[in-house]
């Protein structure tokens, strides 16, 4: 089993894309999605992934003609995080295969209101309304299923962080599924009417088996175990920590302080530049 550890700073800045690339090889790319990024084209002809991706490869090979570029899962709009895509049919196909038995691991880091049990289970049946372009949870024979386990990590003044684990991949699914359960994510307008903040979703860990050497691959950002659990709080409960943080420093650390209040609240995966930054 190889474990990949990926910090932001390590990331590879090529062609002035701004495409962070994490892992490469002749089968499979694997990229971190920011936060608004589509993963795939859409009506709306926003910037995606999928054409970035290609346009690097297209550029920095030298490809000719249409360059292929398998989709193998996507993350929504607003979600951050790690994803693999495939450069050949096979890598395509094989990585969907697993998907399809359960092998494929995804794992999120997200900040919900209220306080959740340290752990469970959620299981509902989802339908998609493709005109709203929204989900709701339905009876068994109007949905599809979706499924999904999670474990506390913190809590701090009503918000909870908690780290989950899908079993299924549906649409808006985490978002759908803990509002329904009476704790909306912090900074969803959609299913939490939260429109002041950010969308605290972030896919932190993917693990599959490479398509052709088989090894078991784990790719993972390492932000959260590198904060105290002071730092988690304050994660949790943004608005409360900036507004009395800020009151109570010296001058020449409010600038250093503003900064890590920037990472905590923009993005997950900026945390780990604050720390790799800090002396």
């Amino acid at each position: 089993m190889k474990i990949i550890n990926v910090c932001y700073n390590n990331y590879e800045r090529r062609d002035n894309m701004s495409l962070n690339i994490l892992y490469e090889d002749n089968h499979i790319i694997v990229v971190e999605k920011p936060s608004g990024i589509l993963s795939q084209a859409d009506h709306t002809n926003d910037i995606d992934m999928l054409t970035l991706i290609k346009r690097y490869i297209k550029e920095r090979y030298q490809k000719p003609g249409n360059v292929y570029l398998g989709l193998v899962h996507r993350l929504d709009r607003m979600t951050s995080g790690v994803m693999v895509f495939a450069k050949t049919s096979k890598a395509a196909s094989r990585l969907n295969e697993q998907i399809l038995k359960h092998e494929f691991v995804k794992k999120y880091y997200v900040v919900v209101k209220g306080i959740v049990p340290k752990t469970g289970n959620l299981k509902n049946y989802l339908y998609k309304d493709e005109q709203e372009v929204k989900s709701y949870v339905v009876n068994e024979n109007n949905g599809k299923l979706a499924e999904l386990s999670y474990q506390r990590i913190n809590e701090v003044n009503g918000n909870s962080l908690v780290d989950v684990s899908l079993k299924t991949g549906r649409h808006h699914q985490i978002r759908v599924q803990f509002a329904y359960a009476g704790y909306p994510l912090v900074g969803d307008s959609l299913y939490g009417n939260d429109k002041n903040k950010k969308l605290m979703l972030h896919s932190y860990l993917i693990g599959f088996y490479h398509p052709t050497t088989k090894e078991w691959l784990e790719f993972r950002e390492e932000e959260l175990s590198r904060m105290d659990e002071n730092d988690q709080k304050h994660l949790i409960n943004f608005d409360d920590y900036s507004e009395n943080i800020l009151n109570n420093v010296s001058s020449e650390n409010y600038k250093y302080i503003s900064k890590k209040l920037d990472l905590i609240y923009e993005d997950f995966m900026e945390y780990c530049a604050y720390w790799n930054d800090t002396p």
